[in-house]
C-alpha cells in the first residue's frame, strides 16, 4: 500500500490545482456594425483573452460584409438593386437570416419588418422639422414596405422583392445576429465564460471569473444614471429598445423615433422595452416590434413565448413586466 500513497497524494494534487486555476478577465470595445461592441471573456491569461476577442471580431466583421445594405458588394446590396427586376440567389445563412425575419414579422402582424428600409423618411429627428407630415405624406411614405412582398423559394435558395424601391435591411436583429455568431465562435473553442454586448444588445454564457452571475442593470430612461433595478443573467440574452434618445414634440405630444412600418407613425407610450431570451437575434427583433405593438399586446405576446420575459417602462415612467420577471415593483 505504501508504493501507491505518494502516487494517489500526487493525482490528488494535480487535481485540485486544476479545480482551483485562476482565470483572468480580458475586456475590448471594438466598433463595428455603427455600434460599439463590448466584448468580455474569461480565460486562462491575457494573451489568450486577446486572441479569443480577435476571433470574435473577425465573426462579426464577417456578418456585416454578408448583411450591410451600405456595402454596395454584399449579398443584402445585391438583393435590394434587383427589387422588382429577378430573384437573387444568397448563402444558406442570409437566407435562413431572412427566412427567420420573415417569421417573426408574422409573429408580430408586422410590427418587425426588415423591409421596413424602403420607408421615404417623412419623419425627421434630428432638430429639421417644422411640420408634422400630413396623412398622405405618410400612406406614401410606407407604400414599399411589406414583409409579404419577401418572396422565398427554399429550393433555389433565391429572394425576390416583388416592387421595385423596395429594400430590405437588418438593422432591427442584425447586430442581434452578430452577438449569437460571434459567441457560438467563442463557445466552439472553448472559451469558458464572457459577454458580448453590442449597446443593449447582449448575450451571456458562464459565470464571472469569480463564479457570481453576470448582472444586467435595467437603467431609468428619464435618467440613465440611476437603475431601476439589477437582474443577474446565466446562459441568456438580452435587448434594449430605447424611444427617447431621438424624439419629434409637436402640441405637446412626443413621438419617438420608432415608427411603426404598417402605419408610417412614430411609436408613443413607451420610453423602454427590454427583451430577455435565449437568443440575441430574437431579443433584438422582439424588443423592437413590443416598442411598436405597446405595453398590451407586447405582454400578452411575451406571456405565450416560452423562455422570453419582457421589463417595459412607459412614458410616464412606470415599469410592466411579463409573468416570468419576480421581482417587486
Amino acid at each position: 500500500m505504501k508504493v501507491f500513497v505518494p502516487l494517489f497524494f500526487s493525482f490528488f494534487m494535480i487535481t485540485t490545482l486544476a479545480q482551483e486555476r485562476k482565470y483572468v478577465t480580458v475586456k475590448r470595445t471594438v466598433k463595428l456594425m455603427g455600434t460599439n461592441f463590448d466584448i468580455t471573456v474569461v480565460a486562462a491569461n491575457e494573451e489568450i483573452g486577446y486572441i479569443n476577442i480577435d476571433e470574435a471580431t473577425a465573426e462579426i466583421s464577417r456578418i456585416e460584409k454578408m448583411i450591410s445594405s451600405w456595402d454596395p458588394l454584399s449579398e443584402t446590396s445585391l438583393i435590394n438593386k434587383n427589387a422588382g427586376i429577378r430573384p437573387v440567389k444568397v448563402s444558406y445563412e442570409l437566407f435562413k437570416l431572412i427566412e427567420r425575419s420573415v417569421q417573426i414579422s408574422e409573429l408580430t402582424d408586422g410590427a418587425f419588418d426588415i423591409s421596413f428600409a424602403s420607408i421615404d423618411q417623412v419623419w425627421k429627428f434630428d432638430g429639421s422639422m417644422v411640420y408634422e407630415p400630413t396623412a398622405a405624406e405618410i400612406k406614401k411614405s410606407i407604400s414599399k414596405v411589406g414583409y409579404r412582398n419577401i418572396v422565398l423559394d427554399e429550393d433555389a435558395r433565391t429572394v425576390f422583392l416583388k416592387s421595385k424601391g423596395m429594400k430590405i435591411s437588418f438593422g432591427a436583429i442584425g447586430k442581434g445576429y452578430a452577438v449569437d455568431k460571434a459567441k457560438e465562435l467563442l463557445v466552439s473553442k472553448q472559451v469558458v465564460a464572457g459577454v458580448i454586448n453590442a449597446s443593449g444588445d447582449l448575450t451571456t454564457w458562464g459565470t464571472k471569473a469569480s463564479g457570481e452571475k453576470w448582472l444586467i442593470g435595467i437603467a431609468n430612461p428619464m435618467n440613465k444614471s440611476k437603475i431601476f433595478t439589477w437582474l443577474p443573467i446565466l446562459e441568456s440574452s438580452v435587448a434594449t429598445s430605447r424611444g427617447f434618445d431621438r424624439y419629434v414634440d409637436f402640441k405637446g405630444k412626443k413621438y419617438s423615433h420608432i415608427i411603426d412600418p404598417r402605419t408610417g407613425y412614430p411609436t408613443t407610450g413607451i420610453s423602454s422595452v427590454h427583451v430577455f431570451a435565449k437568443s440575441a437575434e430574437f431579443c433584438d427583433a422582439l424588443a423592437t416590434a413590443i416598442f411598436i405593438m405597446g405595453i398590451d399586446e407586447g405582454l400578452a405576446l411575451v406571456n405565450q413565448l416560452p423562455l422570453t420575459e419582457v421589463i417595459l417602462v412607459d412614458s410616464e415612467n412606470k415599469m410592466h413586466k411579463s409573468n416570468g420577471i419576480l421581482f417587486d415593483d
